[in-house]
């Protein structure tokens, strides 16, 4: 079984550099055009289904995906989620970081909160898609702090629209294979 995250594709906050969190906000064209590309990325992968956070901007991009690899789009999953940044929300990141260091208070989701519920879904949809091979799109915090997490060390900002791919070892735990649409650095030997 392999998992393939993909971050939702840009928006106009984004583009913006405001925290969007768990705020719907909508793709721009160059969202859809990034979900696109990533359907190249992922094209080879033998995906079984596409399954997505709720939020309409990872929602369009799964739908995107979906049909350009010819696949249904499965359901949506509440865990996956983008973390929740409150009073936050909206905010240029420069401001929020002014107000709140390492984005702690304000109302803002603790990471550990995330994380923990990137794992809870990750157990979830393994459950639901026993040995399938799942594509999930969702948000690039709930991905990169819950991929660093299974690699042990801390990656680097996840980019709209780009893939990450785990994979399950022979112990069953589960191994990155690609993060930012390149196989990580310390896979590299």
């Amino acid at each position: 079984m392999k998992l393939g995250f993909v971050r939702h594709g840009q928006t106009q906050w984004n583009l913006e550099g405001r925290l969007q969190g768990s705020s719907d906000i909508p793709l721009n064209d160059t969202g859809r055009s990034q979900a696109r590309d990533a359907v190249q990325v992922l094209g080879a992968g033998g995906w079984d289904v596409i399954v997505s956070s709720p939020l309409s901007r990872a929602r369009e991009t799964a739908q995107i995906i979906a049909e350009g690899l010819g696949l249904e789009l499965g359901p949506s999953y509440d865990l996956l989620i983008e973390r929740d940044y409150a009073q936050g929300e909206g905010m240029v990141e420069t401001e929020a970081l002014a107000l709140w260091p390492d984005k702690n208070g304000g109302g803002i989701e603790p990471l550990a909160s995330v994380v923990d519920r990137g794992l809870r879904a990750i157990e979830q949809i393994a459950a639901d898609y026993p040995g399938k091979n799942v594509a999930i799109i969702c948000h690039g915090t709930i991905i990169r702090y819950t991929l660093s997490h299974l690699a042990g060390y801390k990656l680097d900002t996840i980019r709209n629209g780009s893939v990450a791919i785990v994979g399950r070892d022979k112990a069953g735990a589960w191994q990155l294979e690609l993060v930012n649409d390149e196989v990580p650095d310390k896979l590299v030997h």
